[in-house]
This record gives C-alpha cells, sequence and structure tokens, in this order.
C-alpha cells in the first residue's frame, strides 16, 4: 500500500516519526518520506540515523501554524501523516495560546493545504485520550483538532481523498510518558518511585501498535472515522514494582489536568461505535456523511465505554517486565 508512495510526516522527528519511518522502510518501499519539523538538529541526527535512505529521506524545517511553507511540503504527496502537536499538560497550560496556535490552527492549516493539494489522497491525524471528556487544555486543543479532521470530510467533493482520526494514549516509552520518568530515577540510584494516585490505571500501547493502527487507518478510512486499539490495561503501582522490585511507592497526589484513567470511547460516542477484531471505529454523526461502515465490525452494547479502568484486558507485574526488556529505544 505504501509502495511507491509519498509520505510527509509532521512533527516527524519525534517518537513516532522514528519508528514509523523505521517501519515502513522495513516493511515497504516509499518514493519518498517528508519530514516536516521545526527542529533542525533534530532533523540532522534522524539523517545520520537513516543515512541508507537518505535518496528517499526528506527534510523539510516548517511549523504546521505556516500554511504557505506547509503547502509547499505538500507538493507531490500522496498521503499526510499528522503528528505535531503541543503535548506536555503543564506547558499547555501556562502557554494557552501557543497551543491554540500549534493544536487547533495548525490542523486548520493542514485541512486548508490538502484540500488545495491535488496530489494528497489521504490524511491520518494522531489524536490522544486528552481528547475524550478533556479536563485541560492540551485535551480541548486535541478534541477540536479531532472535529475539525472528521468535518474536513464534507469539503472533499468528488476527490479521492480523505481524513481520519487514530486515538492513543501515551505511547510506551515515549518522551514525557511514566516510563522514562521512572527509568531516570533508577539510573540516578533512586530507590522510590512517586505515584500519583495509588489507583490510577492506564493503557498500554507500544510504537509498533502505534504506527500498525495509522496503517490501517491509511488503508481503510473511507473518511470521518476515528481509529482506537484494543489494548490491555495496567496499574501504575504494578508498572512501578516491574521496574524497581519491592520500591518504596509514596502516594504523592495527582498533578494538575491529570486523570486517574483514559478514556478512549464515551457512553455517548457508544451509539456510533462499531467493535472489529483488533480495533474500534467510531463512525461520524452527521447528516451529510453517506459512507459505508467498513465490513466485519459489530455495533458496540449500548452505554459501551472504553476505559482502562474497566477494560477486560490486563497487564500484571510479570507481563509489564517482560514488555519492558523487549520495547525498541527510537
Amino acid at each position: 500500500m505504501l509502495n511507491n508512495k509519498s509520505i510527509l510526516i509532521t512533527g516527524g522527528t519525534g517518537s513516532f516519526g522514528n519508528y514509523f519511518v523505521d517501519y515502513i522502510f522495513k516493511h515497504y518501499k516509499p518514493k519518498r518520506v517528508v519530514i516536516y519539523s521545526r527542529d533542525e538538529y533534530k532533523q540532522f541526527v534522524m539523517a545520520n540515523k537513516f543515512r541508507e535512505h537518505e535518496k528517499e529521506l526528506r527534510f523539510f524545517i516548517g511549523d504546521v501554524r505556516d500554511k504557505e511553507r506547509f503547502s509547499r511540503a505538500c507538493k507531490d504527496v500522496d498521503y499526510v501523516i499528522h503528528a505535531a502537536a503541543m503535548k506536555q499538560v503543564p506547558a499547555c497550560e501556562y502557554n494557552p495560546i501557543e497551543a491554540i496556535k500549534t493544536n487547533i490552527n495548525g490542523a486548520m492549516n493542514i485541512i486548508d493545504a490538502v484540500l488545495d493539494a491535488p496530489s494528497v489522497k489521504r490524511v491520518v491525524a494522531l489524536s490522544t485520550d486528552k481528547a475524550v471528556n478533556p479536563i485541560n487544555l492540551y485535551g480541548g486543543t486535541k478534541l477540536v483538532s479531532d472535529k475539525l479532521f472528521v468535518a474536513a470530510n464534507a469539503y472533499v467533493g468528488d476527490r479521492d481523498l480523505n481524513f481520519s482520526v487514530v486515538r492513543y494514549g501515551n505511547v510506551a516509552g515515549s518522551r514525557g510518558s511514566v516510563i522514562p520518568f521512572f527509568q531516570n530515577i533508577i539510573n540516578n540510584g533512586g530507590k522510590e518511585l512517586p505515584i500519583t494516585d495509588y489507583r490510577m490505571t492506564r493503557f498500554w500501547i507500544d510504537l509498533e501498535q502505534g504506527v500498525e493502527l495509522v496503517i490501517k487507518a491509511l488503508g481503510e478510512a473511507t473518511g470521518g472515522e476515528i481509529f482506537i486499539s484494543k489494548i490491555p490495561s495496567f496499574k501504575i503501582t504494578d508498572l512501578a514494582r516491574a521496574m524497581l522490585p519491592d520500591c518504596d511507592m509514596p502516594e504523592v497526589g495527582i498533578r494538575e489536568g491529570e486523570k486517574l484513567h483514559e478514556v478512549m470511547i464515551t457512553r455517548e460516542d457508544s451509539m456510533t461505535t462499531y467493535e472489529y477484531e483488533k480495533h474500534y471505529i467510531i463512525y461520524p454523526h452527521f447528516e451529510w456523511w453517506n459512507k459505508k461502515i467498513i465490513s466485519g465490525g459489530k455495533r458496540v452494547e449500548p452505554e459501551f465505554e472504553y476505559s482502562s479502568e474497566n477494560n477486560t484486558s490486563w497487564l500484571g507485574v510479570e507481563e509489564l517486565r517482560n514488555r519492558l526488556a523487549g520495547m525498541k529505544k527510537v
């Protein structure tokens, strides 16, 4: 599906972008992969890392806030994957206007540029559990972004173009997530791992699952779907025990904008949600949406909610330890 295609990734020097590039060069033969991001040093590091693919890999310095620059990068691109965002909750709370400029205005710029770029056929935007019933500004901006990408399908006309969304929580081991936080404490000789709340649960998704969900959306979406992987849950206290057995775990209190549990699908969304073998899809609920439901799914039960708290699949301490040992660094 990605063979001989040109793919653009916004925010492509992050954890997702690095793994995505590594994955597609191992499994496909893309014509061109364009990394669109702001940090020249990270692009330099990434270029050296993938030097063997220098003929296919291109780097654009640019910001999603700059519509004109992004439009230039879109030339002759087939697929766009939107991973760029301000993601750190405290940073977004302290710099709300900057978060809006990147996460909302940036989404608008991508949509407008793609609608004017005749070559682009598929757009997949990365979302987050924090966009579901948001309690912080980051989640609020991503909720708006999701709505924008779903609604963009109303403007494609007869073109072979669609916009879809994939939603998951913090990828295991990604920057800013709990695993590297705990690991830094351990590396510095710490004997205790602070827990914000002993009741806290999270979903486990690794980079490979995240990339595969994006590829599934590229291949199957008809426009407006939100894809959510079926993934196991774990308790934060079990993660701490897996990383540092017999450690002390002081409860330090929940941080601003932090939730006890991750929610991917709300009861309200259940009305238009279908379950598949390895994922769920939330379909749009608009009068103008007239696409077909992807085959192989069944409607979920009324009042269904997909939360890390009520999940049917769980990882214990030993399973977490095995997954941590098998994690690939990017």
